[in-house]
């Protein structure tokens, strides 16, 4: 058989540790689907010495950039895979130039806490995926005995709740649970995540009055304060200073008043990481209409002075890593006919859209695309212990990148939308930056001119 390989050029490409696109040449090898060289400039057939089929991808005058890894994705298959599942959500993932995801331990039936619930997720996933997927366990009372198991089996890191989670399958810790996971956790490579939110009624929205009305997206906010971030980041960091080798990461941090303790954790040397999500850098209260549960998610949005401060925490490398938490369900959990936000399951739907949504809102603050690609592909893929194989266009790693046109512009609208319940707060928008094509291990995984016709599903589990 002969060798076959594919071979990306063109004059914009952006290449590990280089601060801007450049000419070059990527070279993959199809039968292992990595990298195997990188050439300066932007050369033709004739200046590759290469023996056996070769497709060639001329980028013409789009940028290449790698592909993006989403480090906090519910796919929710199997259990409630009328909400999402592997098929519809890697779709939407691939359509936004996201090669890599990494599915969370909630909200499937059963939950990722065992091995053999990791078996059944697994099962699930095969053959269904256009992306590569890999997985994150739970950390739920009284499954401690699971965890080291469960890194064995493959899962990249655990996440639990200090707060209700929203499904009966998947219960809050205490302190006392969190002690005898971190003790479990010392000493291997894995990571603890943590949804930092603590409160002590363990409901976020019982803190509102039975007067306040549940259409005002005020009402929401008020249930959710600050305070209850910067409580949960309190205890995380007392937490790490007793068990010192365990890696703790913060998911989806919204509350800017959290910020100083993470600033000092970090100084201390602690090993906290720390993510946003598009919504929060992209989205504010004082813009979101009453009655429009579509909005709502946990934590909250938040105004606008919150969001420039983590826009800064972001440039600053206070926060690391940029992420969807693409959360979905059913129309009808999301209340939209009687407008109730608070009653709403609280999750945004984002695949697909992430990248346009943070070149949009950071070219008006003057950051680059290099930017951007760090914190949404080579951070994401180092937080979910995949940076030695994705996240960059790197000699060795899996030849994974996309062709995106930064000028070109679109509107969101149901139709554009891959995922299964087409609800979205970005709906109406025009976005600025689009994904042209996306290729798995150098496979056309998605073409927006075709979308996916003619294209099979050849994610790997990893």
């Amino acid at each position: 058989m002969p060798d076959a390989f594919t071979v990306c050029t063109g004059p914009k490409v952006l290449l590990s540790g280089n601060e801007a696109p450049q000419p070059a040449t990527i070279i993959i090898d199809n039968s292992t689907g990595k990298i195997i060289d990188i050439r300066q400039g932007q050369l033709g057939k004739s200046d590759l010495y290469l023996n056996g089929d070769i497709t060639w991808i001329d980028a013409g005058d789009k940028v290449v950039l790698p592909g993006l890894v989403d480090a906090h994705v519910h796919l929710n298959e199997p259990g409630r895979t009328d909400w999402e599942g592997f098929w519809t959500g890697t779709r939407a993932a691939a359509s936004g130039g996201i090669t890599t995801v990494v599915d969370m331990p909630l909200n499937s039936i059963p939950p990722t806490t065992t091995v053999e619930n990791l078996a059944l997720k697994r099962e699930a996933a095969e053959g269904k995926c256009h992306t590569d997927v890999a997985f994150w366990g739970g950390v739920i009372p009284g499954n401690q005995e699971h965890l080291v198991p469960l890194i064995d089996a493959g899962v990249k890191g655990f996440k639990c709740f200090l707060i209700e989670s929203g499904v009966d399958e998947f219960p809050y810790v205490s302190e006392g649970d969190l002690k005898l996971s971190m003790k479990e956790l010392q000493g291997t490579p894995s990571v603890l995540l943590f949804h930092a939110e603590l409160d002590d009624t363990a409901s976020g929205d019982s803190k509102t009055g039975t007067l306040s009305d549940p259409t005002l997206y005020t009402t929401f906010l008020d249930s959710r304060p600050q305070q209850l971030e910067t409580d949960a980041i309190s205890l995380i960091t007392r937490l790490q200073k007793e068990y010192p080798n365990v890696h703790c990461h913060i998911v989806h941090l919204s509350a800017s008043s959290a910020l100083p303790l993470v600033r000092s954790a970090k100084a201390a040397g602690l090993n906290l990481t720390v993510e946003t999500c598009f919504h929060y850098l992209c989205l504010a209260a004082g813009d979101i209409p009453n009655g429009h549960p579509e909005f709502k998610c946990c934590p909250p949005i938040r105004e606008s002075a919150n969001k420039e401060l983590l826009w800064d925490a972001l440039k600053e490398g206070l926060i690391d890593c940029v992420v969807s938490d693409h959360s979905p369900c059913v129309a009808e959990l999301k209340k939209l006919d009687e407008g109730d936000i608070m009653s709403a399951w609280g999750g945004i739907s984002t695949l697909g859209l992430g990248l346009s949504l943070l070149w949009t809102e950071g070219t008006r603050r003057g950051i680059s695309i290099r930017q951007i690609v760090n914190w949404t592909s080579k951070r994401t893929a180092e937080h979910a212990r995949l940076g030695d194989r994705k996240g960059q266009l790197k000699i060795g790693y899996d030849g994974d990148f996309i062709l995106w046109d930064p000028e070109a512009t679109f509107m969101v609208t149901k139709e554009s939308l891959n995922f299964k319940n087409k609800l979205s707060p970005y709906e109406g928008l025009t976005l600025q930056g689009r994904v042209e094509k996306t290729y798995l291990r150098g496979h056309l995984v998605y073409d927006s001119g075709s979308g996916f016709e003619g294209l099979t599903a050849i994610g790997k589990l990893l």
